[in-house]
């Protein structure tokens, strides 16, 4: 059963067409990849389902209900909650603070919310900087609040935009982790990824936009064998060398 709803989505700035018709779905518990070049759309369409861009014509319909018009605030409400490519922590207040910031979303008391936050940190793996200033953290740890203050606000559908970016090899092994644990508590998960061998291991399905289109939609597997997007995006020597790492693990 689908969570989202993507029909027929399209944003246009001007005579500039960001996001072309695009549709897809979202199934409940899955994790779904989103890829293509840069300026592809992929963070436009992410502003259009969390509701911070209107959308010029389409719909979205997250878990049965049309949030096409809806402002950021109400769609997070409803649980579509997403992160930023960019982190955004408040600098001033601990990593704790930060997290209950989204505890309290939902009108939580001051004891529901530190027991949530306390949750949310530990899935992070943030348990031990929790009274550290948010803005002192290093980029890593950094882009795990945000995943922590998004959790905190009790998602059913988690969007992440770029949350491996700029990350160490074993930064990314342990938010792969953490993603695989999203997932098994129910977690639905939407992600924007250019790190093509962390994103192939843990989705169920990926959608691939180029210059604001849908070009395909499948398994990993699938997507690592179309020629549209080998040779839009990922190129036949990266794609031969996917193949051969094993890094492409989610299959039908």
């Amino acid at each position: 059963m689908a969570l989202l709803e993507v029909r027929n989505l399209t944003m246009k700035f001007g005579s500039l067409v960001a996001c072309n018709d695009v549709s897809f779905d979202v199934e409940k518990g899955s994790v779904v990849g989103l890829i293509g070049p840069n300026g592809a759309g992929k963070t436009t369409l992410f502003n259009c389902v969390s509701g911070f861009y209107k959308p010029t014509s389409g719909k979205l319909i997250f878990d049965g209900r049309d949030v096409t018009n809806l402002p950021a605030y109400e769609v997070a409400r409803l649980g579509a909650v997403r992160t930023f490519q960019v982190v955004r922590p408040l600098k001033e207040m601990t990593v704790m603070d930060n997290v209950l910031v989204g505890a309290f979303l939902r009108g939580a008391d001051a004891d529901t919310a530190h027991k949530v936050a306390e949750e949310c940190l530990s899935l992070c793996r943030l348990e031990d900087k929790s009274h550290n200033l948010a803005g002192g953290l290093p980029i890593g740890y950094k882009k795990r609040l945000e995943m922590a203050r998004a959790l905190a606000t009790g998602p059913n559908l988690l969007m992440l935009d770029e949350a491996m970016a700029g990350l160490t090899s074993t930064e990314i092994k342990e938010a792969l982790e953490i993603i695989k644990g999203l997932r098994e508590r129910g977690i639905t998960l939407l992600v924007v990824e250019h790190i093509m061998e962390a994103i192939m291991s843990v989705a169920d399905m990926v959608v691939v936009l180029d210059g604001g289109v849908k070009i395909a939609e499948g398994t990993p597997r699938e997507i690592v064998e179309d020629e549209k997007v080998i040779t839009a995006y990922l190129g036949a020597k990266f794609t031969e060398r996917l193949k051969r790492s094993g890094e492409v693990t989610r299959n039908d």
